[in-house]
């Protein structure tokens, strides 16, 4: 499984690229700036997922998510942003634009983790995918297939912000506002129709929550996003 990175900064790279393979067996490929990245793509890479610098020379994270985006073979890739803390509104505007979330510099390993956990082996994992058939979901919400995408990447954006909120409110011993937290990611678990993913997150011990056991299934929820998604998208094709 191919995981492009994309930075040009040689350190940032390298330690990004360190978390990556901690996760699990990738074959990580780098390109040092945009244009290399895009050279690459258009010569024949098709990485399962790209993480990418959002400033660069000579073309921009935007930019290049942009041309991605806009490309047959590579445009369903999810194309992970990677920013520093005041770039909010450039990121959001790459959101609307198709980025399938980000990551904050300086990185954390489980901010890493939780955009890869949809490519690791499921059979391992022990993941067994219960969901709602996307039709069904449809036709419950009133809504288009196109729309419902929109809500499911709406979703693993939150999802990924709530992995690092949830770290930060649990080291400080904050559990009530942590548990509400993970209840409003149930509730969105129950509107898509995500099943299993809600059952997930219901099975964690309220008031006993430790970071290793929501990160997990967050991670678990997330893998569940995607895979509805991807059925959604078959649907729509």
């Amino acid at each position: 499984m191919k995981v492009l990175v994309v930075d040009d900064d040689v350190v940032s790279r390298m330690v990004l690229m360190h978390l990556i393979d901690s996760c699990g067996k990738f074959e990580i490929v780098e390109a040092e700036d945009g244009a290399d990245a895009w050279e690459q793509l258009e010569a024949g890479l098709r990485p399962a997922i790209c993480f990418c610098d959002l400033r660069m020379p000579r073309l921009s994270g935007m930019e290049l998510l942009q041309r991605v985006k806009g490309h047959a073979d590579i445009g369903a890739m999810p194309f992970v942003l990677v920013t520093s803390a005041n770039d909010k509104d450039t990121v959001s505007e790459a959101i609307q634009a198709g980025a399938a979330g980000y990551i904050v510099k300086p990185f954390q390993a489980d901010q890493v983790r939780v955009h890869l956990a949809s490519f690791l082996d499921q059979a391992a994992s022990g993941y067994d995918h219960q969901a709602e058939v996307p039709a069904d979901t449809q036709r419950r919400l009133g809504i288009n297939g196109e729309r419902l995408l929109v809500y499911l990447s709406g979703f693993q954006n939150q999802l990924t912000a709530a992995a690092g909120d949830l770290e930060s409110l649990l080291s400080r011993g904050e559990q009530r506002e942590a548990q509400a937290r993970l209840d409003r990611l149930h509730a969105g678990c129950a509107t898509l129709g995500l099943h299993g993913a809600a059952d997930a997150l219901k099975s964690v011990a309220p008031g006993q929550l430790s970071n290793d056991a929501v990160q997990a299934v967050l991670a678990d929820v997330l893998r569940a996003v995607v895979h509805q998604a991807g059925l959604a998208r078959q649907d729509a094709g």
